[in-house]
C-alpha cells in the first residue's frame, strides 16, 4: 500500500508505528486481531476497536483475525458469537478465510505452556483460598507476601496441576500461579493466577476441560500462535503488558507480538460498560439488547444507524492515547450527515391534525408530483394522493400565534409542501376546548406551491391526505441517560424517563406502506426514521433514528 492511500485513511499513533515497522523491515506484512469476548453484545467502544484493528490491517495489506477469548464458559453463550460476526460484517468488515479463532482452540497448546512454566520453576500451585491470595497480593503502596506454596516441588506441581485438570478438586480449591515477584510495584506481576479450576460446560469443548486459562495467560500466547504483529488494546490493559511480556519471553512461543494501547471510547450520556449493559436487560429497563436506546450495535442497527455513519464518526475522533470524553452530538451529526445524503423524502405526520379546505370539491383527488431526494435527481419522483380532506402537524397550529410563529394561524395563508396554498378560515373544538379541525380554502392557482400573483408565504408545512393516509405508531427515541455523565454505580437512578415516545396514531404518506424496507427516509420536516422489526402488514411501526438538528445543545 501506498504512503498516500495510507494518509488518505486517516494517520495516527499506531499507524505510525505500523508504518515504521514496515518501513523498517521489522515485520514484512500486518496481523492485527480483535478478541471480543462472547459474554454479550457488541457495542459503540468495540467498534472503535473493530475499525482501527481491521481498518489498520487492511490499509496496510495484511488481515485482522477475529478471536473469540471463550476462557470463561460461565458467562458465554453461541448467542453472542453468532451476534458478534453479524455485527463485524455489518460494521464492513470481514476476517477472511482461515481468520476466525477461538482462545479454546489453543486450550492444549496453553496447558502444555502452563507445565513448562511449572518445569522451569517458574509457576507453582496454590493452595490458598481467593481472599487469601488477594489479602497477601498487597497494596499500591506495600508490597506483597509470599504464598506459604511457592517453593513446592517441581514434581509436586506438575502433580497437582495434572489433577486439577483430571478434575480431582472442588471449584476454587487450587489455581496455577506464575511466579515472578510478590514485591514488584506492578501488581499484575505479583505471581497472578494462570489457571483455575471451573467445572462447567464449555459452548465449544463441553466438559473436556475443568481448568481454564486466565485472560492474561491466553492472550499473549494465543497472539503469538497467530503470528500476530501488533496486539492493539484499550489503556486498561496498559499495565498489563509487562505480564504480557513476561509470558511470552519465558515460553517458547513461534512469534512475539507487542502490545500497543489506545484510549477507549467515552461518551456524553452514554455508559459502555458490559455489567451496566447487562443489567440494563436483565432489570427491564430497555427492551433487550437491541432496544434501540442502547449503545450495542444490535441496537443501533434497529435504530436505523447506518455503518458507514458509525465508520466516519470513528474515523472523526481519531485514536489518542489518553482518555477523553466525546460529545454524543458528534455522533449524531455523523449519522445525520449520512443519511441527508442518502435518505429518500417522505412524508409523515406524527401528531394529527384534521385540515378541510371547504372550496375544495369533495370526492375529488388529484397526484401531486414529490421528488424523492432534493439533491439525487436519480433518485427521482413520487405521486402522492391529494383530497379535500387533509391531516397536518398539530404542532404546525396555534389559534394565538406567538410574533415568530409563521406556520399555521386563523386567517394565515401557508404552503402546503408539494401542493397548495390554503388559509385558516375556521377553528372547531371538542367539548374540552380542545382543537380537533380546521376550514380551511385553498388557491387552486397555486398548484405546485407558487403564485402566479408572486405573492410570498413565511411558512412550508408538510401534510398527507386523510383519505390515503396509513396509520403508524413511531417509536421517538431519545438519550437513555438524563444525566451527561451517568454514572455506572447509580446508573438506574439516572434513566431519562422521556427516552422513548410512542405515538399511536401517525399518519403516513401510502408509499411508505408499499416500500417494505428497512432503508431510513427522512420525515420531511421531522427527522430520520426506519422501519422496526415489529412492524407488519396493517400494523406499521417505525422508529427515529435521529432528529434533523442537534437535540442536545439545549439539554445542556
Amino acid at each position: 500500500m501506498t504512503d498516500e492511500s495510507v494518509s488518505d485513511a486517516g494517520r495516527d499513533f499506531i499507524r505510525d508505528i505500523v508504518a515504521a515497522d514496515l518501513q523498517s523491515g521489522k515485520h514484512k506484512s500486518v496481523v492485527t486481531r480483535f478478541p471480543p469476548e462472547p459474554n454479550g453484545y457488541l457495542h459503540l467502544g468495540h467498534a472503535k476497536s473493530i475499525c482501527l484493528n481491521f481498518g489498520v490491517a487492511e490499509e496496510f495489506g495484511g488481515h485482522c483475525n477475529l478471536r473469540f477469548d471463550d476462557t470463561n464458559p460461565t458467562k458465554e453463550e453461541q448467542e453472542y458469537i453468532d451476534a458478534i460476526q453479524r455485527d463485524v460484517r455489518w460494521l464492513g468488515f470481514d476476517w477472511g478465510e482461515g481468520n476466525l479463532h477461538y482462545a479454546s482452540d489453543y486450550f492444549e497448546q496453553l496447558y502444555d505452556w502452563a507445565v513448562h512454566l511449572i518445569r522451569t520453576g517458574k509457576a507453582y500451585v496454590d493452595d490458598q483460598s481467593q481472599e487469601e491470595i488477594r489479602v497477601r497480593r498487597g497494596t499500591l503502596t506495600e508490597p506483597g507476601q509470599n504464598s506459604p506454596f511457592r517453593d513446592r516441588a517441581v514434581d509436586e506441581n506438575l502433580d497437582l496441576f495434572a489433577r486439577m485438570r483430571a478434575g480431582e478438586f472442588p471449584n476454587g480449591a487450587r489455581v496455577l500461579r506464575a511466579k515472578i515477584d510478590m514485591s514488584s510495584g506492578n501488581i499484575n506481576l505479583r505471581d497472578p493466577v494462570i489457571y483455575r479450576i471451573l467445572h462447567a460446560h464449555h459452548p465449544r469443548t463441553g466438559t473436556a476441560w475443568s481448568i481454564y486459562p486466565s485472560y492474561d495467560f491466553a492472550h499473549g500466547q494465543s497472539d503469538a500462535i497467530e503470528h500476530v504483529t501488533h496486539s492493539i488494546c484499550t489503556l486498561e490493559f496498559e499495565d498489563h503488558r509487562p505480564l504480557y511480556d513476561w509470558c511470552l519471553e519465558n515460553l517458547p512461543v513461534p512469534s512475539r507480538p507487542h502490545q500497543y494501547e489506545f484510549a477507549r471510547l467515552n461518551m456524553t450520556y452514554t455508559l459502555l460498560s458490559k455489567r451496566v449493559l447487562t443489567e440494563l436487560v436483565r432489570g427491564g429497563h430497555v427492551t433487550g439488547w437491541d432496544d434501540p436506546r442502547m449503545p450495542t450495535l444490535a441496537g443501533l442497527q434497529r435504530r436505523g444507524i447506518p455503518a458507514e455513519a458509525l465508520r466516519e464518526f470513528v474515523k472523526r475522533i481519531g485514536v489518542a492515547k489518553a482518555n477523553s470524553t466525546v460529545d454524543i452530538s458528534m455522533f449524531d451529526f455523523a449519522v445525520r450527515e449520512t443519511l441527508n445524503r442518502t435518505a429518500q423524502r417522505r412524508m409523515a405526520v406524527l401528531k394529527p391534525l384534521k385540515v378541510v379546505i371547504e372550496n375544495y370539491p369533495e370526492g375529488q383527488t388529484e397526484q401531486l408530483e414529490a421528488i424523492n431526494h432534493p439533491d439525487d435527481e436519480a433518485l427521482g419522483s413520487r405521486q402522492i394522493p391529494f383530497g379535500r380532506e387533509l391531516y397536518i402537524e398539530h404542532d404546525d397550529f396555534m389559534e394565538e400565534p406567538p410574533k415568530k410563529f409563521f406556520r399555521m394561524a386563523p386567517g394565515r395563508e401557508v404552503r402546503l409542501r408539494y401542493g397548495y396554498f390554503i388559509t385558516c378560515k375556521d377553528v372547531v373544538k371538542n367539548a374540552a376546548g380542545e382543537v380537533v379541525e380546521l376550514r380551511c380554502t385553498y388557491d387552486p392557482e397555486t398548484r405546485g406551491g407558487n403564485a402566479p400573483d408572486g405573492r410570498k408565504v413565511k411558512a412550508t408545512i408538510h401534510w398527507v391526505s386523510a383519505a390515503d393516509a396509513v396509520q403508524a405508531e413511531v417509536r421517538v427515541y431519545n438519550q437513555l441517560f438524563a444525566d451527561p455523565q451517568p454514572n455506572a454505580t447509580e446508573f438506574a437512578s439516572q434513566l431519562n424517563p422521556d427516552s422513548l415516545e410512542t405515538l399511536t396514531g401517525a399518519m403516513l404518506e401510502p408509499a411508505l406502506a408499499s416500500d417494505n424496507t428497512s432503508d431510513v427516509v427522512q420525515f420531511e420536516r421531522q427527522g430520520y426514521f426506519c422501519r422496526d422489526k415489529d412492524s407488519a402488514p396493517g400494523k406499521l411501526v417505525f422508529n427515529r433514528t435521529v432528529g434533523l438538528r442537534d437535540s442536545y445543545a439545549k439539554l445542556a
